[in-house]
């Protein structure tokens, strides 16, 4: 049995849908949710660029060749210099692309 049985009908103008559309968009909820949680005075969060998941990959793939260097560097007494300078590049790009996209 569905606990909703209150149905609202309400009109928006071009500007407030548009509007309630975006808005919806940006808080990754269905409209429906989204009104509900307003309701609740819910804080929305906007969803992240999709650019935001490939970057958090690259970032957790550095992370993990980072820890593999120093996994060698504590077992054989040495850092490879190349790797870890490749990794280090790499994350100052991510680093930028970040800082690029917040600003």
């Amino acid at each position: 049995m569905n606990k909703r049985k209150h149905q609202i009908l309400f009109r928006l103008n071009d500007a407030e849908y548009e509007g309630l559309k975006r808005n919806v968009t940006r808080s990754g909820l269905n409209r429906e949710e989204f009104i509900r949680s307003a309701l609740k005075n819910v804080t929305f969060k906007e969803l992240p660029p999709i650019e935001f998941s490939e970057i958090l990959k690259n970032l957790r793939q550095i992370n993990n060749n980072l820890n593999q260097i120093a996994m060698k560097a504590n077992s054989y007494g040495f850092v490879d210099e190349r790797a870890y300078r490749e990794n280090y590049s790499k994350l100052q790009e991510q680093i930028g692309e970040i800082i690029r996209g917040i600003y």
